[in-house]
């Protein structure tokens, strides 16, 4: 079990691995610095096995190497970068055209003109790079800067081009690939204060203090009810009549028993709360949002659900390392007092883990989609709890031990019931990077389609009909596994016309999106104008209407649910369709933008945004002071607010509160 474990999480770091992995690594140097005929050569070494297309690369096949100079300073280019070896040429069947591409290690060599003694550019590099399995996008920006000869520059001085003959350089027949570019606009609306702040002018309308208490106390419930479901495993339960009758029997006093059962409950919640304490402080609370949203790491989330799912169906048992459980014993037997009922509760928390470790996993995935940094914690404090009280109240009433219900096969039906809930929960993660990628290969309709089967399947398993290798024959059906197979059926007929676009709004938190489906009958969804920020804004000075700003992510949960528990609403469908400009902006979008923009973050460190997705993160963070989806914003053409923020609550008539404020802000600016 040890070897399968270490072998197990070595292989998620691979695959993590694999899906990071650049196939083209890039050595970029400058020649010749400090002369009249400096040069940059950039290296370009192809793993074996792939191929990189050529810079001539014909429209209609895969994306041409592309080299973009931004920001060049006291030189111009003579030429473009030269290969220092011929493309091959080769037909290919699927896009019907000749491709152009270089493999095994290629170097590019771009001259460059002196107009004065120092100078620097940004040198942008995107292209294109494949096997037979795929394709991945080849992306790097790097600063360089160098100096000439003080005589050359001096000739060369009055020489110095124009922005004029810089673009006029461009009509290069050997440069169609290449451009040189100014500062990017980026907006209609006056560059200097397109990320402005504007949180102060919030103020001045009503806000909602409560909305981060709720969204606490909904993280807690969620632990609390991880922890209960937890305690009903074949891990745990059997825990705790064996711990409850050790310390009843190690001490005669009932008030010591009573004691040290409550010191093993508490032990166990500070356990629990350090271990979500030390996921903020490793990840931080903004790294953890833009985890949740990551499509890498929910591929990553799906791979670990399945092999859960795998192994509660008794595929395997998943279990630490022995050699840590038999550390916390010999800890327990050599210490004693407070320091020996820790290192008992630090045992089970190991020795669980087979059955704890899914339900934690899941609970704090759900922590990391909010921004609160304390959010792991108080997921970890919720589930701790539920943990912890039965410890302590048996130990306080004893007698009630006797009613426990016995260990037996009903608890391995427990971990076949979560291992098809896992299993259903592992497709809402592959969907948040299908839909991140645009592979469209797990669809509304083929999503739901799933989990029909998925809930379907769980029904014949509740009546007995289907067995898997731990489980005991069922002999008679039981009242409520009978009952709980009903409320299976019952799901899984009730998807059945999501097949045909019925909205669904049970599964909409993790469904795809109805802008999926491939035939739907439903007309009543609401859908976005635009998925752009400045066409947004330019649309509102046209047609005269607000804009409501949806700051949404395709790996959102509570997006999907207001869309479907809130844009449904006749009224508020029909306020946003007639008389709003919805713009719904994807922070989890991986679009490349048409060229990168530095930007610099509150803490003065710079970054450059590549997708659009990250634009529209840095936009909200920036611009709106907040990090987590959805967010809603009714502004006016020139970007300011026209009411407060409105985020996650599925509450229709404050929306329309909301919707109708702006609306009023807005005809009065007017």
């Amino acid at each position: 079990m040890r070897r399968f474990f270490i072998s197990f999480f070595c292989l998620t770091l691979c695959s993590l691995a694999a899906l990071a992995q650049e196939h083209v690594k890039w050595d970029i140097k400058i020649v010749d610095d400090n002369t009249d005929h400096p040069a940059i050569v950039a290296t370009a070494s192809i793993d074996p096995g792939y191929h990189m297309y050529a810079q001539e690369n014909p429209p209609g096949g895969g994306n041409p190497l592309v080299f973009t100079f931004y920001d060049l300073k006291g030189a111009t280019k003579v030429g473009g970068f030269v290969p220092n070896k011929k493309y091959t040429k080769e037909f290919d069947d699927v896009f019907g055209v000749d491709e152009y591409f270089y493999d095994g290690k290629v170097t590019f060599t771009q001259k460059l003109k002196p107009t004065a003694k120092n100078w620097s550019l940004t040198l942008d590099i995107k292209g294109q790079v494949c096997d037979e399995s795929g394709c991945q996008q080849v992306a790097l920006e790097r600063d360089l800067k160098g100096k000439f000869d003080a005589l050359a520059a001096e000739e060369a001085a009055p020489q110095e081009d124009t922005k004029a003959d810089n673009i006029a350089e461009m009509t290069d027949s050997l440069q169609a690939t290449e451009t040189l570019l100014p500062a990017p606009n980026l907006s209609s609306t006056h560059a200097d204060n397109y990320w402005d702040n504007v949180e102060a002018e919030f103020k001045v309308f009503s806000d909602d203090p409560g909305q981060q208490e709720r969204s606490l106390w909904w993280i807690f419930i969620a632990g609390f009810v991880g922890g209960l479901i937890a305690l009903v495993t074949p891990c745990v339960w059997p825990m705790i009549p064996m711990t409850v009758s050790f310390f009843l029997k190690q001490n005669k006093n009932r008030r010591q028993s009573i004691a040290k059962a409550a010191t093993y409950g508490a032990s166990i919640i500070v356990i629990y709360v350090v271990l979500g304490l030390a996921v903020t402080a490793i990840f931080g609370a903004s790294a953890l949002n833009e985890l949740s949203t990551s499509a890498v790491f929910n591929i990553i989330f799906f791979l670990l659900l399945v092999v859960f799912a795998i192994s509660f169906f008794g595929g395997f048992e998943l279990t630490l390392p022995a050699s840590w459980t038999n550390k916390m014993d010999s800890k327990v037997d050599s210490t004693t007092g407070l320091l020996s009922i820790f290192f008992m509760a630090f045992t089970l928390a190991l020795v669980s883990f087979s059955c704890t470790g899914p339900i934690i996993g899941t609970l704090l995935v759900e922590a990391a989609s909010t921004s609160n940094f304390i959010s792991p914690a108080v997921g970890m404090f919720g589930f701790a709890l539920a943990l912890a009280l039965p410890f302590t109240l048996f130990a306080m009433f004893p007698t009630v031990l006797k009613a426990m219900p016995k260990s037996g096969g009903w608890m391995n039906t427990v971990k076949v019931v979560l291992g098809f809930l896992e299993l259903a929960l592992a497709l809402k993660f592959l969907s948040v990077a299908d839909l991140a990628y645009g592979w469209r290969i797990l669809d509304r309709e083929v999503f739901v389609s799933l989990w029909i089967v998925i809930f379907a399947l769980l029904g014949v398993y509740l009546l007995g009909k289907l067995r898997f290798p731990h489980d005991d024959k069922v002999e008679k059906t039981g009242v409520a596994r009978f009952l709980l197979a009903c409320i299976s059926f019952a799901f899984a007929v009730y998807m059945l016309p999501g097949l045909w676009g019925a909205p669904l709004k049970a599964i909409s938190a993790f469904s795809p999106p109805l802008s999926t489906q491939d035939f739907s009958l439903y007309e009543g969804d609401v859908a976005a104008q635009v998925d752009d920020f400045d066409e947004g804004l330019r649309m509102s000075r046209e047609l005269g209407k607000p804009v409501l700003l949806d700051f949404s992510g395709y790996g959102c949960v509570n997006c999907r649910k207001m869309e479907a528990a809130v844009w449904t609403d006749s009224e508020v469908k029909s306020t946003i369709d007639n008389d709003y400009i919805l713009v719904t902006l994807m922070v989890d979008e991986k679009k490349a933008l048409p060229e990168p923009i530095k930007v610099t973050e509150k803490d003065g460190t710079q970054r450059t945004l590549r997708t659009y997705g990250d634009k529209w993160s840095y936009l909200q963070r920036s611009k709106f002071g907040a990090n987590a989806q959805p967010f809603h914003v009714l502004v006016d053409g020139e970007g300011h607010p026209l009411a407060a923020p409105f985020v996650y609550k599925e509450d229709v008539p404050a929306y329309r509160a909301f919707l109708n404020q702006g609306l009023e802000n807005f005809n009065k600016k007017k």
